[in-house]
């Protein structure tokens, strides 16, 4: 290899992303998300077909990206089962969850699966990688006296599904919707460290502080598994612009300062 590169710039961020700058203003936004012990194999803990495996982790890295402002591009998929039938599966989900964005057109699909090794337990991870300007990503922009507004019930495991008949959890649908917002300062997809952990994410990248209130009304801490919850900040005024779109469970859990 002839020349040399030049240096990394990585932008920091308290998000569980990582952003590059690649020169030009354009920046290089990756997220991505695992699965192990979930899916339709004998040693699997959480009986789910593969469909919905597939749908619900690439639903994950797809918000982490487009939370930060970029447009996804690429996505690769590591998929530690065998072809078919279950590889088939999970892909034909991650599939559908990609045309669901509505980002078909836009986003390259790659990845591999185990063709040599028998698997009794599936396990699997998503990578997606976005490109934004600079200027436009969508991080560190909440304000002093900022609602933080948690949106879909926290679940996991074996819940999800009964949560999403329910119509209790944030799908990609809400989470393209509140993105598009511009009285929405940020959206985060909130994960296994709970809501709490995700609003601090969101004060730290905005050099503030979270004020909690005595009674959020949903359990803050709580895993959200496959982000079936997700955070918002909005001005005070702007909540009940808020309601009429979003027919989701809907608390307020603090403000910013």
């Amino acid at each position: 290899m002839t020349g040399s590169l030049p240096p990394i710039i990585v932008v920091e961020t308290a998000r569980d992303i990582s952003i590059f700058e690649l020169g030009n203003g354009l920046v290089m936004v990756v997220g991505c998300d695992s699965a192990g012990g979930i899916g339709p194999k004998p040693l699997d803990k959480v009986k789910v077909d593969g469909h919905i495996l597939g749908r619900f982790t690439a639903r994950v890295a797809l918000m982490e990206v487009l939370a930060a402002g970029a447009l996804p591009i690429c996505m690769v998929n590591t998929l530690s089962v065998e072809p078919e039938p279950t590889g088939v599966e999970i892909l034909e989900g991650i599939r559908s969850e990609v045309q669901h964005a509505g980002l078909s057109n836009a986003l390259v699909i790659t990845g591999s699966m185990e063709r040599n090794i028998p698997v009794k337990q599936t396990g699997l991870g998503v990578t997606v990688i976005g490109l934004a300007l600079r200027s436009q990503l969508k991080i560190g922009m909440s304000k002093p006296g900022d609602l933080i507004v948690a949106i879909g019930i926290p679940s996991v495991e074996m819940e999800v599904l009964a949560a999403e008949k329910q119509g209790k959890i944030a799908d990609l649908k809400d989470f393209l919707k509140l993105a598009s917002f511009n009285f929405v300062h940020e959206v985060i997809p909130v994960g296994s460290k709970g809501i709490i952990h995700e609003a601090n994410v969101i004060a730290q990248d905005s050099h503030l502080h979270v004020k909690l209130q005595e009674k959020t009304g949903v359990d803050i801490k709580k895993s959200a598994g496959p982000a079936t919850t997700v955070v918002v900040t909005i001005s005070k005024d702007a909540f009940n612009q808020l309601l009429p779109f979003i027919n989701k469970p809907m608390h307020v859990i603090g403000s910013l300062y």
